[in-house]
């Protein structure tokens, strides 16, 4: 099981000074001199992600994917290998200066961005937007706003695959990351999508952990 101890430590931190992402950046730094771990790096592409496209593979040819909180690269990286033209951004310089590191020769666009906010140009752009693991991250309070800006990146009959650690509504919260209950996903259909799919299933990589698998597509004009 991953260690996530430090990433905890320093997620209360900021939350409690009120910046509740700010805590990437330093962890980014910390594991680049070896001093932490980044408990999402695994190096190797979101095993979920690949078994969604074992079953639901897509079109791709000519057509614009984002990947939310790419991390060190691989989802991205896998995602451009299928065939899209892929932006993918992290809020840490550091996550990102790295990533370029690792693939040198990428046709991938990595950029730095925030996404509570995110460049006006996104809005309405990509035809596959890739969400896993970002919300799970962030305090309740900023979900209902992260949604909407996720949302937001998908174009007209673009599609959304959102991948969460989940639970029920009468289970508590735990410690970070947070799983997510199926209402709080339900906020991606009031702000504009439709649900497609909805997979629940457990986590065989870590025990005890459910994860929920959601795809959405915003209507066709």
């Amino acid at each position: 099981m991953p260690d996530r101890t430090r990433a905890r430590e320093l997620a209360a931190e900021f939350i409690r000074s009120g910046d509740p992402t700010g805590w990437f950046e330093p962890l980014y730094r910390e594991a680049e001199a070896g001093k932490s771990v980044l408990p999402w790096a695994n190096l190797c592409t979101n095993p979920h992600l690949l078994g969604f496209w074992k079953f639901h593979p897509q079109s791709t040819a000519g057509k614009l994917a984002l990947v939310i909180g790419s991390g060190l690269g691989d989802d991205a990286e896998q995602l451009a290998t299928w065939g899209y033209r892929v932006t993918a951004f992290d809020i840490s310089e550091t996550a990102i200066r790295t990533t370029r590191r690792r693939f040198p020769k990428t046709d991938v666009k990595y950029v730095a961005a925030d996404l509570l906010e995110p460049p006006l140009t996104w809005h309405r752009t990509f035809d596959f937007v890739f969400e896993a693991n970002t919300l799970q991250v962030l305090p309740a309070v900023l979900r209902p706003r992260a949604i909407e800006k996720i949302a937001g990146f998908v174009r007209p009959a673009g599609v959304l695959l959102v991948i969460a650690r989940g639970r029920e509504p009468a289970n508590p919260e735990g410690q970070m990351p947070w799983p997510l209950t199926r209402t709080e996903l339900s906020a991606f259909t009031a702000v504009g999508l439709d649900e497609l799919s909805f997979e629940e299933f457990p986590d065989l990589e870590e025990p005890g952990v459910r994860r929920f698998r959601v795809l959405y597509r915003r209507p066709s004009p």
